[in-house]
């Protein structure tokens, strides 16, 4: 498992300080130059994100797949702040086609894992990166992420995303999600509470840094009215509007992380050439 290891210059720095501390104060007076004050520990660099989605094939009026990634940066020691719940906003027009619904219910994803769901229930894939500082490393792990069709709330579609990790924390979690109108120029949007992630014993929760999953089967472009190619029938495609906005196709997202803190941010996929 990956580690990245704090300077050495900051260890240094670190046992320094605690040689002065524990100096008579006399002796530590004495070190110290007197008109220096004593400089205030820095303070940890907000939590930012970026977003960026692609379409495969990238065709207007395709059956495609998309690919959401998400990549976290700053927080405390680097690691940035575990994050709580997210709004993903997506393009007017844009839809997840799902020929045959079979839901899978989280408390069955929980108990059973994946293959404890219908086949059809699966609607995408993807894996993330998941970190948490512990003393004077920053321990990494390597998650898979498998996405289901949940039970319909309010006669809205919901979606549940089985996070596995392996080691050294071991930690299966499900992040359930659902889907509501937005306002133009978005769709709809996808609402997600993130439940903490264990760590080590005695350590912080771990933080997601990195998150990609991909949604739908790209079967290419068809003609309107056109059923799908036979044999496919049952695999679930994100429907590619037939016209794209100039600017290109919107995107958005809103985080709420663990410190309080709340960003946004925009993308936008250039429209097919």
């Amino acid at each position: 498992m990956p580690t990245r290891q704090v300077a050495a210059g900051v260890l240094a720095a670190i046992g320094a300080c605690a040689v002065v501390a524990v100096l008579a104060p006399s002796v530590a007076s004495a070190l110290a130059p007197p008109s220096i004050n004593p400089v205030p520990p820095a303070a940890a660099a907000p939590t930012t994100a970026t977003i960026a989605p692609s379409l495969s094939p990238d065709r207007l009026g395709a059956r495609a797949s998309l690919t959401f990634s998400i990549r976290y940066s700053g927080g405390e020691f680097g690691v940035p702040s575990p994050v709580r719940h997210s709004v993903l906003r997506f393009p007017a027009g844009m839809s997840l086609d799902i020929p045959r619904l079979r839901a899978c219910k989280a408390a069955r994803l929980r108990a059973h894992g994946p293959g404890g769901c219908p086949a059809q229930s699966e609607i995408g894939s993807g894996h993330a990166l998941a970190e948490t500082h512990a003393g004077s490393q920053i321990t990494s792990e390597e998650v898979e992420l498998h996405a289901f069709l949940g039970p319909p709330e309010n006669l809205q579609p919901t979606f549940e995303i089985f996070a596995q990790g392996y080691t050294p924390l071991d930690e299966d979690v499900v992040f359930t999600g659902k889907v509501a109108s937005a306002n133009a120029p978005y769709g709809e949007e996808l609402e997600m509470s993130i439940p903490p992630v264990p760590s080590l014993p005695l350590e912080p929760d771990a933080s997601i840094v990195r998150f990609s999953l991909t949604v739908g089967q790209g079967l290419g472009t068809h003609p309107p009215g056109a059923r799908p190619p036979h044999g496919t029938d049952d695999r679930s495609t994100v429907s590619v509007p037939r016209s794209c906005p100039a600017g290109g196709f919107p995107f958005a997202a809103e985080f709420t992380y663990a410190d309080g803190s709340v960003g946004g941010v925009l993308a936008r996929v250039p429209c097919p050439s």
